[in-house]
């Protein structure tokens, strides 16, 4: 008896040991401007750091350790000592040069938490903390010591111990496919590894999401749980075998939370943007937001390739018709795909023959461009490397160099390999072979970004690194992938759901390129848009990005006037963006006013249930008039049927105060055009 007895008091010891340390002493702690959100810093009985956050007294985080595994220094993680503390706050607003808003308020608290390790190492890590009234950021500094002057990281080991049960939306972190997965809704207990952004709304009605800010010269982190609902980070792997190595001095990214007591207080949210540097680039009045075609669609309906031949799609006459079109629908720019060479054979993981200077035969680059200055167009310019960034870099100042000298002022890039597959110099006059969101490939970006910003271009990367809100330091870091996006329809498929899923997890992150604007409906033959027409035109409002395309066929486009017509019209620059409602997974609704206009848009778009709801014009203007066109659902619209296509247009006068009865379908959406009446 006695056995056992002992037995389970060390199983209980050691539960206590791993979940909830004895001993701790607190260090420091913090409120948020409004008092809302607090903070406490401990250290246990081992000297290991610990946080916890409650939010209007109710805990969100649990006690949760802090610290680092090396691969060649014993861990830093015990035996720390507090010694100085340091507090501050700031209330500033700034301006974004575009995006959903035009000014940004940055107000919040913050602490710095100086830990000395004991001797005889004696090293030196400090934890800043830095709260918001809807969130908080922290990071860890390592200041310049002579005992570590060089930090190569196995492991960083920030827990996230989520005190509430409740639901989490997530995709699945370390997998072949990168990003490019679908949302899962499980219990919060049920997640396995996840990549970041991960939703997550608590028993109490409270929303958190979790992500990084700033992801520089790091590995991105994965969410992974451990047991129960504590989390910890776990970093995109390295070829370096460690995963991380800088030399000192040096911050990690911040680690973010978002709180909000619904789903559109998590949208309506910079903190992310917030933990970001400033503008480093200076004046960026050359960063253009605009809407696009391009010869990209038809390569996904399989009736043109990528590669030469008596189908390839990226032909100086095809590249002249979408001008032509472009130009006389008022789009800014045309995308062409497929027009340098490399593209024959087998580039997919490869990408060794890729040449970013010289075209194919039948592309005339010199000659294309000169018409498309002259119609008024821009082409958008195309890298894929195949994952090939050894390739690319090699070529990557010549090839800014010949679209800057042609007028492309905007390029997307692609690597398309699976994860672990990219092909990077190994410092030795070799290859290794590094992970989409690797450390190695957080440089590359970088690289990319700052290069392309000599020659006043954008970067729109497609099988990206995940957006941390760099955007707000390199503004020509317009809009990235890095999801599952509107080519799966093509020859997949995305459920009726996915669209809706996206806004409240992926999009937290910043923009995407999602390239809505599939008017017809239809993919290869046997696959259709689980989507109304509406639900297409609603895209354009609730999934944002700078640099917007309408996807489909030049053709297709040409049957839907009217819609046409709209996208013509709706603007991918915002001054403001409010979240007028919205369940993650469900629906979602906004309201955005243009930058360059008095006009305002709402759209929405619902998954699997069809939604009414009302709209309330209290962001109006007052006293002002508005022409309000609308194009929703019919009253038998559904994706399941024919009368996907069914759609409503009609224009009624409006201001502030009305209230707007609407209904979106299954599958279904809606959008507002707000013009002020003279």
């Amino acid at each position: 008896m006695a056995t056992l007895f002992r037995s389970l008091c060390v199983l209980v010891l050691a539960w206590l040991a791993s979940s909830a340390p004895l001993l701790a002493a607190p260090v420091a702690s913090l409120k948020s401007p409004d008092q809302t959100i607090a903070l406490t810093v401990e250290l246990d009985g081992d000297g290991r750091a610990l946080y916890a956050v409650t939010r209007k007294g109710a805990p969100l985080i649990a006690p949760s350790r802090l610290g680092f595994l090396l691969t060649d220094a014993l861990p830093l993680v015990r035996g720390f000592t507090a010694a100085g503390i340091e507090t501050e706050s700031g209330d500033e607003t700034w301006e974004l040069p575009w995006g959903e808003r035009r000014f940004v308020q940055n107000r919040y608290t913050q602490v710095r938490v100086r830990l000395v390790e004991s001797a005889p190492s004696a090293r030196v890590m400090v934890l800043c903390f830095r709260l918001y009234d809807n969130g908080i950021g922290f990071r860890y500094e390592i200041p310049d010591q002579p005992n570590l002057k060089t930090m190569k990281i196995a492991e960083e080991l920030t827990e996230f111990t989520v005190a509430q049960p409740g639901s989490a939306w997530w995709i699945q972190g370390g997998e072949w496919n990168r990003y490019e997965y679908l949302y899962t809704k499980t219990p919060i207990d049920a997640v396995s590894t996840a990549h970041t952004p991960i939703t997550m709304k608590l028993g109490d009605g409270t929303h958190l999401a979790f992500h990084e800010a700033a992801l520089i010269d790091y590995a991105g982190m994965w969410f992974k749980r451990g047991d129960g609902q504590r989390f910890r980070s776990m970093l995109s792997p390295s070829s370096q075998g460690a995963k991380v190595i800088r030399d000192t001095p040096f911050a990690t990214p911040w680690r973010t939370i978002r709180i909000a007591d619904d789903a559109a207080g998590l949208y309506d949210n910079d903190l992310e943007l917030n933990l970001n540097e400033p503008n480093k680039l200076g004046d960026v009045s050359w960063v253009k937001p605009f809407k696009y075609i391009g010869i990209w669609w038809e390569m996904h309906l399989a009736r043109s390739s990528w590669a030469s031949g008596p189908k390839h799609g990226a032909t100086t006459a095809n590249a002249l018709r979408h001008i032509d079109f472009a130009a006389k629908h008022g789009f800014r720019g045309v995308l062409i795909e497929g027009w340098n060479k490399g593209w024959d054979g087998n580039w997919f993981g490869h990408g060794d023959e890729f040449d970013f200077t010289h075209a194919t035969p039948d592309f005339d680059l010199e000659a294309v461009t000169a018409y498309a200055k002259k119609k008024g167009v821009h082409l958008v310019g195309h890298h894929e490397t195949g994952g090939n960034i050894a390739v690319y870099e090699a070529q990557l100042d010549d090839a800014m160099k010949l679209y800057a000298r042609l007028g492309v002022d905007a390029v997307k890039t692609g690597y398309v390999a699976d994860a672990g597959g990219i092909i990077a110099n190994d410092g030795k006059g070799g290859t290794a072979f590094e992970w989409h969101d690797g450390q190695i490939q957080s440089r590359h970006h970088l690289k990319v970004v700052e290069t392309a910003a000599r020659y006043h271009i954008a970067i729109n990367p497609h099988e990206p690194i995940k957006d941390t809100g760099l955007r707000r330091t390199y503004p020509n870091w317009v809009s990235r992938e890095a999801a599952r996006g509107m080519e799966y329809n093509a020859w997949e498929g995305n459920p009726v759901d996915h669209d809706v899923n996206l806004v409240f997890t992926r999009m937290l992150s910043g923009p995407m390129d999602f390239t809505p604007g599939v008017l017809s409906l239809d993919g290869q033959p046997g696959h259709q848009l689980k989507s109304t027409l509406a639900h297409q035109l609603g895209l354009y409002i609730a999934l944002y990005s700078p640099i917007q395309m309408a996807a489909d066929l030049p053709e297709n486009l040409a049957k839907y006037p009217r819609e046409l017509a709209f996208i013509s019209a709706v603007p991918s620059d915002w001054a403001e963006t409010h979240t007028l409602a919205g369940e993650v997974g469900d629906y979602a609704l906004f309201a955005r006013k243009d930058r360059n206009s008095d006009d305002w848009y709402v759209g929405g778009i619902t998954g699997a249930n069809p939604r009414s709801l009302d709209v309330r014009f209290d962001f109006l203007e007052p006293g002002k008039t508005y022409r309000a066109t609308l194009y929703r659902d019919a009253a038998d619209s559904d994706y399941r049927t024919e009368a996907r296509h069914k759609i409503v247009i009609e224009t009624i006068t409006v201001k502030r105060g009305d209230v707007l009865p609407l209904t979106m379908a299954a599958g279904g959406g809606a959008a507002i055009r707000l013009v002020r009446a003279k």
